[in-house]
């Protein structure tokens, strides 16, 4: 990897004219400004401190030792205090010989010997899954794959919210007016019949509501004392003392949504290797909790409730258990984290969950901490921004979500559409075609929720996510399928460079690109971001088509340089389908 060999000889020209030690790690390389003559640059402004000379002098010093020590610098030149360095034309083409011939070229080991489970989709068996869940369902199996493929050793969970108080809300609402209904007799996923009576719930509570604040009732009482509410916490009553008839219930239209949900995964291309039920984790919470009562880590109050005490955290005290006995959300996290532990003794333990829910994982590392769990100090919170429409935000409550499973088919049915406008599908059977369409909808689906910062909450618009051109999906499919017509011709195979090549600017810029494809991986598993990914492949996709704009591949007379052309792109091929393999998102053979 070129920016390491680059790095570790700049540490090693500090200690050897300054004395200096540095770690090559972090030291920054960037590629130079394309105003400027070089490949890539170094800033010596942070060191001047240390070498005691002028950042020109400094930068001199070190590039003067790094063209006698390092074969690979051609020349180099200096602008104030930017070493600007230009590789030379023979390492370039060295290394495009090895990338080519490297079945793993890009995969790392920095992660070797380290295991990581990643939990993410985390959804509640009360209604079907909607566009916040398909971010966090991609955001999840791509930061898995970026991990694996960077050498962690990676688990990717599921935490099934299968219990509580809305799901029984469902439930209610299904055995009072369900009359039997069935996703076999109603034609509906299982997940969207009982999404179904999810939402009736919520109106048959409000209108409750709204009647008891009409007979002169507060609101806040209103809201605690509406009959479906006390109806729906008596069932949650139940089903945790076992009662037959509920856990039946609850057995029954859970199964109705995993099948439901299998199918959405399934087109997704989402997997798990391990599942986990809050129904099964939340007794082992509450176990944790009494244990912790008993050396005094909890206290109760007079009503029975237990309680953590996290003011010395600057936070406040947070309920663990009802007074009732029931759990709440912190409880079955407790037994669940205790549980995963037990399971597959990691060493980091990443959440994948909404910024909305920052407090609720502060809080979960520090009762682990005061209880001395050796697990704690791995629990990390893959906090992500929410996603919003150009309509405004959804509510699942009310039934203005945009479903994923609709969402996926309007991303197909789009595709499709502006395929056929395009006339690219000649020779195409019906079957070719709903494959490419499918994969062009999901890969633009994918993309955009994933070129974004995990961090930054983000617009959804289905319409400028298929298109191809920009930051998307399509274009990037697009090159890569416009390669692969060009490789076709010559079956794929490496091609044999008889002599030294003089490239021009557009197909060094290529090699560079390719060059960064390790570091930017790493980088990515690093901060748990595919947006670097995207980013990367996005201007590997950018700069090829500007070559390929510009000069001929196929038809170039020089023998020579055709070869050099043709191992170009298919090394731009093979990194292209790497990196979109890591967000999730198959390229096309052809378009």
């Amino acid at each position: 990897m070129i920016e390491l060999i680059l790095k570790e000889k700049i540490a090693l020209a500090f200690k050897e004219i300054y004395a200096l030690e540095l770690n090559a790690q972090d030291l920054a390389i960037e590629l130079t400004n394309k105003q400027h003559v070089g490949d890539f640059t170094f800033v010596v402004f942070p060191f001047i401190r240390h070498t005691k000379q002028s950042p020109e002098i400094t930068a001199n010093a070190i590039g003067e030792f790094l063209l006698l020590n390092e074969k690979l610098i051609a020349q180099f030149n200096i602008i104030k205090g930017f070493l600007n360095l230009e590789i030379a034309d023979d390492y370039w083409l060295s290394y495009l010989e090895k990338a080519i011939n490297s079945p793993n070229f890009g995969e790392s080991n920095i992660g070797s010997g380290t295991r990581i489970m990643i939990e993410y989709s985390s959804p509640n068996t009360n209604k079907p899954q909607h566009l916040g869940h398909v971010r966090n369902n991609l955001l999840g199996a791509s930061v898995s794959n970026i991990l694996s493929f960077c050498g962690f050793d990676v688990v990717k969970a599921n935490l099934i919210n299968d219990r509580g108080i809305h799901i029984c809300k469902s439930m209610l609402s299904w055995k009072k007016f369900g009359n039997g209904e069935t996703p076999a007799s109603s034609g509906l996923k299982g997940d969207h019949l009982v999404g179904k009576y999810y939402v009736l719930s919520d109106k048959i509570y409000r209108q409750e509501v709204a009647d008891l604040i009409e007979k002169g009732w507060e609101e806040e009482k209103a809201k605690k004392n509406a009959p479906f509410l006390i109806e729906a916490q008596e069932m949650l009553k139940n089903w945790e003392e076992g009662d037959a008839e509920t856990v039946a219930l609850w057995t029954m239209m859970n199964e109705w949504v995993y099948d439901g949900f299998e199918k959405s995964y399934a087109r997704m291309g989402i997997t798990f290797d391990k599942y986990y039920y809050e129904s099964d984790t939340y007794l082992l919470g509450k176990k944790i909790v009494e244990e912790g009562l008993k050396n005094e880590t909890f206290f109760k109050k007079f009503n029975g409730s237990i309680w953590v005490d996290l003011k010395d955290e600057g936070l406040d005290e947070k309920l663990l258990l009802r007074a009732d006995g029931t759990s709440v959300y912190i409880t079955q996290d407790l037994g669940t984290a205790q549980l995963k532990y037990n399971d597959f003794k990691m060493d980091k333990s990443i959440y994948v969950v909404g910024n909305e829910q920052d407090y609720h994982f502060k809080v979960l590392q520090l009762i682990l901490k005061k209880l001395n769990k050796p697990f704690a100090d791995g629990i990390y919170h893959l906090s992500y921004g929410m996603v919003d429409l150009p309509s405004g935000r959804m509510k699942t409550r009310e039934g203005t979500v945009v479903d994923a499973d609709d969402l996926m088919q309007e991303m197909h049915d789009t595709a499709k559409e502006r395929t056929l406008e395009l006339g690219k599908t000649q020779g195409m059977d019906e079957d070719e075609l709903e494959a490419l369409v499918e994969m062009l909808g999901m890969g633009a689906l994918k993309y955009f929720l994933l070129k974004v910062d995990p961090t930054k909450r983000m617009l959804f618009d289905p319409k400028e996510s298929i298109d191809f051109q920009g930051n998307t999906g399509p274009f990037v499919q697009y090159t890569f399928a416009r390669i692969n017509s060009i490789l076709r011709s010559v079956n794929h195979q490496k091609q044999t460079i008889q002599a030294i090549v003089e490239m021009n600017d557009e197909e060094k810029e290529i090699i560079k690109q390719i060059s960064l494809f390790q570091s930017k991986c790493e980088d990515a598993a690093k901060s748990y971001s595919p947006a670097l990914v995207a980013g990367y492949v996005y201007d590997l996709a950018k700069v090829y088509n500007r070559f390929y704009h510009e000069h001929s591949i196929l038809g170039e007379q020089n023998e020579n340089s055709k070869a050099f052309r043709i191992n170009l792109s298919l090394i731009t091929a093979k990194v292209i389908k790497k990196s979109m393999a890591l967000l999730g998102i198959d390229v096309p053979d052809r378009m």
